[in-house]
């Protein structure tokens, strides 16, 4: 019983996964309101009810496309600063790694160009914070106890960065694909000098 058991769950979870990546092309390409859950079903050969299986609607299919490719860009942020050898530098690896991913055309139309129409504002808001916030707060706060910025409230700096890298975000995924790399730079560049305006005067 223990192995089909076992056989049925891998079963169900490589189920799963198939219909994240097919609704995350549809969405994509698609978006969300133009993306039926027949046609993702379809696409990997299975049945409208293989669909309600694991997701309760197509907004509940939408957010888990959302929440994956959230938290693998925060992986790879994480992973990025983690590399560096100061505070200073993770910073600056992770934001060069999120604009990356902001300017990859699947990303930004999903995370930044769908997802307030599909979950709502306020819901969006919600799911953005429960990734990206406490990257954001954990690389704010080293910088102030390793003296690279002055100390100040740190959840006020941390929603002002946060709110900063969502406008940039949005920004680059409503870019043409061309323009990307040069508002990239021009971006990193403008956040750059930001953050030198908070660095620790030498006294």
């Amino acid at each position: 019983m223990s192995t089909v058991k076992s056989r049925r769950e891998q079963y169900s979870q490589a189920t799963r996964a198939a219909l994240l990546d097919a609704a995350a092309r549809r969405f994509a390409e698609h978006g969300f309101a133009g993306t039926a859950l027949e046609d993702v079903a379809a696409d990997i050969n299975a049945t409208r009810g293989a669909v309600y299986h694991h997701f309760a609607n197509k907004t509940a299919l939408f957010e888990a496309v959302f929440d994956q490719l959230e938290s693998q860009v925060v992986e790879r942020s994480a992973a990025a600063a983690a590399e560096a050898d100061n505070p200073w530098a993770a910073a600056f690896a992770a934001l060069d790694t999120f604009l990356d991913d902001c300017c990859d055309p699947a990303y930004g139309k999903i995370v930044w160009q769908e997802a307030p129409l599909a979950l709502g504002w306020h819901r969006w808001r919600e799911c953005e914070e429960k990734f990206a916030y406490g990257l954001v707060e954990n690389l704010v706060g080293a910088l102030m106890e390793a003296g690279y910025i002055e100390r100040q409230p740190l959840e006020t700096t941390t929603r002002i960065t946060f709110g900063m890298l969502m406008a940039t975000g949005l920004a680059l995924s409503e870019a043409a694909v061309e323009d990307k790399p040069r508002l990239k730079a021009e971006y990193a560049a403008a956040i750059g000098r930001l953050m030198y305006g908070l660095r620790v005067q030498a006294s």
